[in-house]
C-alpha cells in the first residue's frame, strides 16, 4: 500500500509548499485535481504540459526534488449533466485527464460517474433514491443508456492510453454502490473502468466499505481515507438522506460547481458528518481496511480526503496519517515514510 493526499486541501498553498507538507508527515503521493468541480489549482500549467515535453519535464521535476510522487489524478464532476454548460466541460476534463496521465506517467484518474436528466430535454440531474414505482425504473433505464454510450467511448480512450478510471462510489451519482458499478461496467462493455473506494460515502449510506472492497476486488483501483460520523440522535429523526442544507447567497463564500450551481452550507444539526481519519471509525477498523485493499493491489494508492470542518487544514492531515500509520503497522503493512 502506499500512502497520500488528495489535494484539494490544501489549495490553499503552492504545489511546492504542499509537496513539503506531506513530505513532513511521511506520506508518500499527492492525487492531484485535474478539473471538473475544481479547478487545476496545483497544475496551473496544465495545457502546456500536454504540449510541451519541457513543461511536463520541469513539473515532474518539482514532485523529484521534493521525494514524494504523484498518487494519480482527480476530476471528481458530472460528465452526464444534462446542462451542457456544466456535462460538456466536466466531460472533456475526464478526457483531458486521461491524457494528462499518460503524458505524466500516471495510470489512474478519479472521478464520478455523474448523473444525467430523468428523461430526453431535461436541465437538471434526477437522482432516483428509491425506484419503488415503475416509472422511476424506466427513468433509471434511460439515464443508464446515457451513461453507457459515454463511458464506453472514455473506456477505449483509457484502453489506448493504458488509464484506468475510478469512479467514487458516490450518491447522487447514477454509480454509488456495488450493483451500479456492476451495471455500468457490463452495459458499456468497459474494461478500464473501475472504482475509488471513499469509505466516507459508504459508511454513512451504512455499507461496509471493507465488504464492498472483497465483493468488487480487482474492480478497486483506489482508495480514499475520508470518515464519517453518524449523529444519532440527528440520525434518529431523519434518517441519513437529510436535505436541510442551506443555499448560500452570492455575497457569501460559495464553492461554485460549473454553471449556476453551488456548494450548500452542511446542515446545521446534521444526520452525519465528515470527519478526520480515526474519529468516525477506530484504527482497528482502518487496519482491515487496509488489509482488505492491500489483498486486491499491494501497490494501490490510499489517499486521505480531509473534510473535518472542526479541525485546520495540517491538524486533520496530522490526525489522519497519525491513524493510518497505527493501522498500517497493525496491518502489518510496510507505512514506507520518506
Amino acid at each position: 500500500m502506499r500512502f497520500g493526499v488528495y489535494s484539494a486541501i490544501l489549495h490553499d498553498r503552492p504545489l511546492v509548499e504542499a509537496l513539503g507538507v506531506l513530505k513532513g508527515l511521511g506520506l508518500q503521493g499527492l492525487e492531484i485535481n485535474s478539473g471538473g468541480f475544481l479547478p487545476p489549482v496545483h497544475i496551473p500549467i496544465l495545457d502546456e504540459i500536454l504540449k510541451s515535453d519541457t513543461a511536463r519535464d520541469d513539473f515532474l521535476g518539482l514532485f523529484e526534488e521534493s521525494g514524494v510522487s504523484i498518487a494519480g489524478l482527480n476530476c471528481n464532476g458530472n460528465p452526464l449533466h444534462p446542462n451542457p454548460a456544466i456535462g460538456h466541460k466536466h466531460a472533456a476534463d475526464v478526457i483531458r485527464s486521461i491524457h494528462l496521465a499518460r503524458r505524466l506517467g500516471q495510470d489512474r484518474v478519479v472521478t464520478m460517474s455523474g448523473l444525467p436528466g430523468g428523461e430526453p430535454g431535461a436541465t437538471i440531474p434526477n437522482w432516483m433514491v428509491n425506484a419503488w414505482n415503475s416509472a422511476s425504473i424506466g427513468v433509471i433505464k434511460y439515464q443508464f443508456g446515457i451513461a453507457a454510450k459515454f463511458w464506453g467511448e472514455v473506456d477505449m480512450i483509457a484502453r489506448d492510453m493504458d488509464v484506468k478510471i475510478a469512479l467514487e462510489l458516490h450518491p447522487q451519482n447514477l454509480v454509488f454502490n456495488v450493483p451500479t458499478i456492476r451495471e455500468l461496467v457490463e452495459s458499456a462493455k468497459a474494461t478500464n473502468i473501475g472504482v475509488e473506494l471513499d469509505a466516507s460515502h459508504l459508511f454513512w449510506q451504512q455499507m461496509d466499505p471493507i465488504a464492498v472492497v472483497r465483493e468488487l476486488g480487482p474492480l478497486v483501483y483506489q482508495a480514499a481515507a475520508k470518515d464519517v460520523l453518524v449523529n444519532s440522535k440527528n440520525a434518529e429523526l431523519v434518517g441519513v438522506l437529510d436535505n436541510s442544507f442551506r443555499v448560500l447567497d452570492p455575497a457569501e463564500d460559495r464553492v461554485n460547481l460549473g454553471g449556476d450551481e453551488w456548494v450548500n452550507e452542511w446542515p446545521q444539526k446534521s444526520a452525519w458528518d465528515f470527519v478526520a481519519v480515526g474519529k468516525g471509525h477506530g484504527a482497528d477498523y482502518w487496519a482491515r481496511f487496509i488489509s482488505a485493499c492491500e489483498a486486491v493491489d499491494p501497490g494501490m494508492w490510499l489517499n486521505i480526503e480531509h473534510e473535518d470542518t472542526s479541525m485546520g487544514r495540517i491538524e486533520g492531515l496530522e490526525y489522519a496519517a497519525n491513524t493510518l500509520k497505527t493501522s498500517a503497522n497493525l496491518a502489518g503493512v510496510s507505512w514506507n515514510s520518506n
